[in-house]
């Protein structure tokens, strides 16, 4: 899928925000560990940089580059990612969540 894809299904399932209990077989008890480990398996390409790539005030924004995870993640995958509280910066072009 190409990132603009990848907006849209963010956006068209964004009523998935904050479901982790709707994760059929969850990675971690935790949907932020979950989310974390999702994403590792899906963008390899910086194996050894942190996922927390910047924090502000109670916003976190996450290291994964968008065009990267396009490629290799799913509908499926994005929903779970939402359901963990992940959402999509556009103007920044990057991965974020709240703490």
């Amino acid at each position: 899928m190409t990132t603009e894809q990848l907006y849209d299904l963010f956006e068209k399932h964004h009523d998935e925000f904050l479901k982790f209990d709707r994760i059929e077989h969850p990675r971690s008890r935790r949907a932020d560990l979950h989310a974390f480990l999702l994403l590792d398996e899906l963008c390899t390409t910086y194996p050894t940089r942190d996922m927390v790539a910047a924090g502000e005030h109670d916003v976190i924004y996450l290291a994964p580059y968008l065009d990267e995870l396009a490629v290799f993640a799913t509908e499926d995958h994005i929903i779970e990612l939402i359901r963990c509280g992940i959402m999509v910066e556009k103007l920044y072009e990057c991965l974020f969540m709240f703490v």
